[in-house]
């Protein structure tokens, strides 16, 4: 399988802090990889970094091969490199349809683009109810659907997401979490920061745990979910 994302010994600090301390993460084209931690761990951080959002002090971080060091953001998305933020980020004063059309303003398929348009809308059906009213007015729910739509109308080789569930509904969350693994097995590759480690866990193919800057665990994400520390630590159990 092609190395999608390959971070090597990587630094990232805030002033005087140090808030990634080194680590290594790989993710391979296909794969759903998840980053698990508690609030502060530097998995945010992290992403910002891989997405030059965020300078690094040191070590390196490749995309397809290449180092990502010094590439503007919107560069990278030409290249297939998307990132759903925290805090999701839409076009509040736009409407659903305009934010969609924005996510592919790179393409030129017309008809791809509305194909592409009307699967979001089947996977989230109250986005079409919706299309042509002003995106702020949604639902945190709705805004994060508008917000992964949005990306995926780029067709991403990489696809990071960053705390989708973050302050959803039970119901909700288990929607965004069907499209996050209905996403991944129609062949976008998927990297997920989540707080929720338990579904993040079940839906992902390999996982890795940060703790205070620094990868403590990985491995295979079904094995991890039964592993006691991680169950004592992040599962509540």
């Amino acid at each position: 399988m092609t190395m999608m994302l390959k971070i090597s010994g990587l630094q990232v600090n805030y002033g005087g802090i140090q808030a990634v301390k080194g680590i290594d993460l790989e993710v391979r084209q296909g794969e759903l990889v998840t980053l698990i931690g508690a609030n502060g761990a530097g998995k945010s951080t992290t992403m910002k970094a891989i997405t030059g959002l965020k300078a690094f002090s040191a070590g390196n971080i490749e995309f397809l091969g290449e180092s990502v060091k010094g590439v503007p953001t919107h560069e990278l998305l030409k290249r297939g490199l998307a990132m759903v933020p925290e805090g999701r980020g839409i076009f509040a004063r736009m409407t659903i349809l305009e934010n969609l059309q924005m996510g592919a303003y790179l393409r030129r398929d017309r008809d791809g683009i509305k194909a592409d348009i009307e699967r979001m809308f089947g996977f989230f059906p109250r986005l079409k109810e919706r299309a042509t009213q002003l995106a702020g007015t949604l639902s945190g729910g709705e805004q994060q659907m508008l917000a992964m739509a949005r990306a995926v109308l780029s067709r991403p080789k990489l696809l990071l997401l960053d705390e989708p569930s973050m302050g959803l509904s039970p119901i909700m969350v288990e929607k965004i979490f069907e499209v996050v693994r209905e996403i991944s097995t129609e062949g976008i590759t998927v990297l997920l920061v989540e707080q929720n480690a338990r579904l993040a866990l079940q839906a992902a193919n390999r996982g890795y745990v940060m703790d205070s800057g620094l990868i403590t665990m990985q491995g295979d994400a079904k094995v991890m979910l039964d592993d006691p520390k991680v169950r004592a630590a992040y599962l509540g159990e």
